[in-house]
């Protein structure tokens, strides 16, 4: 029971789908850490110029005071000193990462379906090498001018007009 088992679950972990969904999660991890990077450190401070100084991280809004009679300027002083807080600064944080994550993966799927166009292009129909009889409605060849299974005189091809 054990060894059918294991020799399942080695047929599941080495097909092509796991392997390539592991190196999909593994890359996805590295370019988390890159998108929170231009998140945070390019595209917050060009906001918070823009918006006269105005900085996300510390966007909050206080539901309950901590003990003590305090004011807080920064999220992580309301978080030290225990108020609850309702943070939408990281939130927009989040939502503007995800957005730059969400474009980025449009714009690679778009070039790789581009090159996947350019690589195998789609085939194209082949020009018809038969046609009908009117009489009999056999297939013969295009060129032919007397059908082979009813023998009757056919019609001239028209030349085709450009």
């Amino acid at each position: 029971m054990a060894s059918k088992m294991l020799k399942e679950f080695r047929e599941f972990a080495v097909k092509g789908n796991v392997v390539d969904m592991a190196v999909g999660i593994i890359i996805g991890a590295a370019f988390t850490s890159i998108v929170n990077s231009l998140v945070r450190d390019v595209f917050t401070p060009l906001i918070s110029l823009a918006t006269g100084g105005m900085n996300f991280t510390n966007q909050f809004l206080v539901l309950r005071d901590g003990p003590g009679d305090e004011v807080y300027h920064t999220l992580e002083q309301a978080q030290a000193a225990g108020a609850v807080t309702l943070n939408y600064g990281l939130f927009l944080n989040a939502v503007l990462s995800f957005l730059i994550v969400a474009f980025a993966t449009f714009l690679l799927i778009r070039n790789i379906n581009r090159l996947k166009n350019l690589a195998y292009p789609p085939e194209t129909a082949a020009a018809p090498t038969v046609k009908d009889c009117p009489y009999c409605l056999s297939k013969i060849p295009i060129p032919a001018t007397r059908c082979p299974a009813c023998t009757s005189q056919l019609p001239a091809m028209q030349p085709e007009s450009e």
